[in-house]
Protein backbone atom coordinates (compact mmCIF):
# COMPACT_ATOMS: atom_id res chain seq x y z
CA UNK A 1 0.00 0.00 0.00
CA UNK A 2 2.77 2.43 0.88
CA UNK A 3 6.41 3.00 -0.13
CA UNK A 4 9.43 3.70 2.21
CA UNK A 5 8.13 5.17 5.82
CA UNK A 6 10.72 7.42 7.93
CA UNK A 7 9.99 8.69 11.02
CA UNK A 8 10.14 12.72 11.86
CA UNK A 9 10.48 15.10 14.91
CA UNK A 10 9.77 18.67 15.12
CA UNK A 11 10.27 19.08 18.86
CA UNK A 12 9.01 15.93 19.82
CA UNK A 13 5.72 16.12 17.87
CA UNK A 14 6.14 13.18 15.64
CA UNK A 15 5.37 12.12 12.23
CA UNK A 16 5.39 9.21 9.99
CA UNK A 17 6.44 10.43 6.59
CA UNK A 18 4.42 7.60 3.90
CA UNK A 19 4.97 7.83 0.16
CA UNK A 20 2.01 6.27 -1.34
CA UNK A 21 3.23 3.86 -4.19
CA UNK A 22 -0.24 2.98 -5.39
CA UNK A 23 -2.79 6.08 -5.92
CA UNK A 24 -5.90 3.45 -5.71
CA UNK A 25 -4.46 1.99 -2.61
CA UNK A 26 -4.02 5.29 -0.41
CA UNK A 27 -3.93 5.22 3.61
CA UNK A 28 -7.32 4.96 5.00
CA UNK A 29 -8.37 5.50 9.00
CA UNK A 30 -8.26 2.05 10.04
CA UNK A 31 -4.58 2.02 8.52
CA UNK A 32 -3.03 5.16 9.91
CA UNK A 33 -4.60 4.48 13.39
CA UNK A 34 -2.21 1.19 12.96
CA UNK A 35 0.91 2.59 11.55
CA UNK A 36 0.63 5.79 14.21
CA UNK A 37 1.43 3.96 17.22
CA UNK A 38 4.79 5.61 17.68
CA UNK A 39 3.96 9.03 16.21
CA UNK A 40 1.45 11.47 16.98
CA UNK A 41 0.59 11.45 12.72
CA UNK A 42 1.30 10.42 9.54
CA UNK A 43 2.46 13.06 6.61
CA UNK A 44 1.53 11.18 3.16
CA UNK A 45 2.96 11.95 0.26
CA UNK A 46 0.88 12.52 -2.73
CA UNK A 47 2.93 13.48 -5.30
CA UNK A 48 6.49 14.89 -5.31
CA UNK A 49 8.57 16.67 -7.64
CA UNK A 50 12.60 18.46 -7.63
CA UNK A 51 10.68 21.13 -5.31
CA UNK A 52 6.76 20.70 -4.46
CA UNK A 53 5.39 18.34 -2.67
CA UNK A 54 1.28 17.27 -2.04
CA UNK A 55 1.28 16.15 1.15
CA UNK A 56 -2.16 14.53 3.40
CA UNK A 57 -1.95 15.44 7.22
CA UNK A 58 -3.84 12.57 9.17
CA UNK A 59 -4.08 12.40 13.06
CA UNK A 60 -3.67 9.49 14.80
CA UNK A 61 -7.01 8.49 15.44
CA UNK A 62 -7.47 8.63 11.58
CA UNK A 63 -9.31 11.82 11.01
CA UNK A 64 -7.50 14.23 8.34
CA UNK A 65 -6.45 18.01 9.46
CA UNK A 66 -6.21 21.02 7.33
CA UNK A 67 -3.41 21.68 8.29
CA UNK A 68 0.07 21.17 10.62
CA UNK A 69 2.55 23.70 10.93
CA UNK A 70 5.14 21.24 12.03
CA UNK A 71 4.21 18.55 9.73
CA UNK A 72 4.22 20.72 6.50
CA UNK A 73 7.91 21.78 8.25
CA UNK A 74 8.75 17.90 8.14
CA UNK A 75 7.69 17.48 4.82
CA UNK A 76 10.06 20.19 3.48
CA UNK A 77 13.31 19.11 5.10
CA UNK A 78 12.12 14.98 3.51
CA UNK A 79 11.79 16.69 0.30
CA UNK A 80 14.97 19.38 0.43
CA UNK A 81 16.56 15.70 1.98
CA UNK A 82 16.16 13.88 -1.21
CA UNK A 83 16.50 16.60 -4.04
CA UNK A 84 18.96 19.32 -2.09
CA UNK A 85 16.43 21.90 -2.81
CA UNK A 86 17.48 24.88 -0.63
CA UNK A 87 13.30 26.01 -0.84
CA UNK A 88 10.27 24.48 -1.79
CA UNK A 89 7.01 24.58 -1.88
CA UNK A 90 4.12 22.38 0.18
CA UNK A 91 0.79 22.04 -0.72
CA UNK A 92 -1.09 20.70 1.89
CA UNK A 93 -5.38 21.40 3.19
CA UNK A 94 -5.47 24.10 -0.05
CA UNK A 95 -2.74 25.63 0.92
CA UNK A 96 0.26 26.67 -0.58
CA UNK A 97 3.60 26.81 1.65
CA UNK A 98 6.81 27.96 0.72
CA UNK A 99 9.83 27.07 2.75
CA UNK A 100 13.30 27.80 3.24
CA UNK A 101 15.60 25.68 4.74
CA UNK A 102 17.78 27.21 7.20
CA UNK A 103 21.22 26.30 9.15
CA UNK A 104 21.29 22.83 10.46
CA UNK A 105 17.28 21.55 10.75
CA UNK A 106 15.68 24.69 11.28
CA UNK A 107 13.06 25.75 8.31
CA UNK A 108 11.17 28.46 7.53
CA UNK A 109 7.66 28.64 6.23
CA UNK A 110 5.30 31.45 5.14
CA UNK A 111 2.30 30.20 7.12
CA UNK A 112 -0.48 32.60 5.07
CA UNK A 113 -3.05 34.25 6.54
CA UNK A 114 -4.10 34.21 10.21
CA UNK A 115 -7.70 35.58 10.90
CA UNK A 116 -8.42 36.37 15.18
CA UNK A 117 -11.91 36.43 16.15
CA UNK A 118 -13.37 38.70 19.46
CA UNK A 119 -12.85 37.29 22.80
CA UNK A 120 -16.16 34.91 23.68
CA UNK A 121 -17.12 32.52 26.00
CA UNK A 122 -17.57 28.64 25.93
CA UNK A 123 -18.28 26.07 28.57
CA UNK A 124 -17.61 29.01 30.84
CA UNK A 125 -14.17 29.59 29.46
CA UNK A 126 -12.99 32.52 28.41
CA UNK A 127 -10.94 32.40 24.78
CA UNK A 128 -10.04 33.10 21.52
CA UNK A 129 -10.73 31.75 18.31
CA UNK A 130 -7.87 31.69 15.42
CA UNK A 131 -8.09 30.17 12.27
CA UNK A 132 -4.06 29.52 10.57
CA UNK A 133 -5.87 27.29 7.71
CA UNK A 134 -7.24 25.20 10.97
CA UNK A 135 -9.54 25.96 13.79
CA UNK A 136 -7.39 26.82 17.28
CA UNK A 137 -9.19 27.97 20.76
CA UNK A 138 -6.59 29.85 22.88
CA UNK A 139 -6.75 30.05 26.49
CA UNK A 140 -4.77 32.86 28.55
CA UNK A 141 -4.87 30.80 31.46
CA UNK A 142 -1.97 28.26 33.51
CA UNK A 143 -0.32 25.87 30.65
CA UNK A 144 -0.87 23.42 33.26
CA UNK A 145 -4.49 23.82 32.84
CA UNK A 146 -4.24 22.34 29.57
CA UNK A 147 -5.18 18.49 30.97
CA UNK A 148 -8.69 19.56 31.91
CA UNK A 149 -9.29 22.81 28.91
CA UNK A 150 -8.31 20.34 25.87
CA UNK A 151 -10.82 17.63 26.70
CA UNK A 152 -13.67 20.23 27.66
CA UNK A 153 -13.12 22.19 24.59
CA UNK A 154 -11.63 20.19 21.88
CA UNK A 155 -14.92 18.78 20.46
CA UNK A 156 -17.61 20.99 22.01
CA UNK A 157 -20.15 21.93 19.84
CA UNK A 158 -19.82 25.56 19.59
CA UNK A 159 -16.83 24.03 17.47
CA UNK A 160 -18.47 22.91 13.99
CA UNK A 161 -14.94 20.62 13.34
CA UNK A 162 -13.72 20.07 16.62
CA UNK A 163 -10.76 22.43 17.80
CA UNK A 164 -7.10 22.53 18.55
CA UNK A 165 -6.88 23.59 22.02
CA UNK A 166 -3.89 26.03 22.99
CA UNK A 167 -3.39 27.29 27.15
CA UNK A 168 -0.86 29.73 27.10
CA UNK A 169 0.89 32.23 29.70
CA UNK A 170 2.01 36.05 28.53
CA UNK A 171 6.00 35.70 29.76
CA UNK A 172 6.71 39.39 28.20
CA UNK A 173 6.92 41.15 25.51
CA UNK A 174 7.68 38.75 22.56
CA UNK A 175 7.18 35.81 25.04
CA UNK A 176 4.53 33.13 25.20
CA UNK A 177 4.74 29.93 27.15
CA UNK A 178 1.70 27.27 26.05
CA UNK A 179 0.56 23.29 26.33
CA UNK A 180 -1.66 22.23 23.60
CA UNK A 181 -3.68 19.85 22.80
CA UNK A 182 -4.64 18.50 19.71
CA UNK A 183 -7.57 17.52 17.78
CA UNK A 184 -7.66 13.95 16.88
CA UNK A 185 -4.15 12.86 18.99
CA UNK A 186 -4.38 14.81 22.58
CA UNK A 187 -1.46 16.73 23.85
CA UNK A 188 1.14 17.00 21.77
CA UNK A 189 4.83 18.69 22.72
CA UNK A 190 4.08 21.38 20.07
CA UNK A 191 2.44 22.88 17.76
CA UNK A 192 3.26 24.64 14.18
CA UNK A 193 0.02 26.07 13.84
CA UNK A 194 -0.68 26.33 17.60
CA UNK A 195 2.34 28.88 18.03
CA UNK A 196 0.66 31.22 15.61
CA UNK A 197 -2.38 31.03 17.08
CA UNK A 198 -0.72 31.34 20.53
CA UNK A 199 1.43 34.21 18.57
CA UNK A 200 -1.68 35.93 17.06
CA UNK A 201 -4.71 35.73 19.83
CA UNK A 202 -1.83 37.49 22.16
CA UNK A 203 0.16 39.75 20.44
CA UNK A 204 -1.30 40.49 17.25
CA UNK A 205 1.78 41.34 15.21
CA UNK A 206 6.06 41.49 15.56
CA UNK A 207 8.10 38.42 16.33
CA UNK A 208 6.84 36.12 19.00
CA UNK A 209 8.97 33.05 20.16
CA UNK A 210 6.19 30.09 21.70
CA UNK A 211 8.03 28.06 24.63
CA UNK A 212 6.53 24.15 24.44
CA UNK A 213 7.61 21.85 26.21
CA UNK A 214 9.35 20.28 22.99
CA UNK A 215 10.98 23.80 22.48
CA UNK A 216 10.51 26.66 21.13
CA UNK A 217 8.60 27.77 17.66
CA UNK A 218 9.22 32.05 16.45
CA UNK A 219 6.34 33.30 14.71
CA UNK A 220 6.68 36.74 12.51
CA UNK A 221 3.15 38.90 12.45
CA UNK A 222 2.43 40.88 10.11
CA UNK A 223 -0.70 42.26 8.27
CA UNK A 224 -2.38 39.31 9.31
CA UNK A 225 0.40 36.56 8.09
CA UNK A 226 2.22 34.52 9.74
CA UNK A 227 6.20 33.31 8.97
CA UNK A 228 6.89 30.37 11.47
CA UNK A 229 10.36 28.99 12.03
CA UNK A 230 11.39 25.88 14.08
CA UNK A 231 13.53 22.05 13.33
CA UNK A 232 12.21 18.97 11.64
CA UNK A 233 14.48 16.45 11.64
CA UNK A 234 14.69 12.74 10.85
CA UNK A 235 14.95 10.44 13.96
CA UNK A 236 15.37 6.71 13.83
CA UNK A 237 12.47 4.16 13.23
CA UNK A 238 11.58 1.75 16.41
Amino acid sequence: MTGPVSLWSALGNRYLVVGTSAPDRPLTPASVRELSREADGIVEVVSADASEVEVVIWNRDGTTAELSGNGTRIAARWLAERTGAASVVVRVGGREVAARMLEGVEVETEMGRVEVAEAEEVAGVELVRVTVGNPHAVVEADPAEVARLGPLLVAHPAFHAGTNVEVVRIDGPGEVTARVWERGVGETAASGTGAVAAAAATHGAGEVTVHFPGGDLRVALAAGRATLTGPAERVPLA
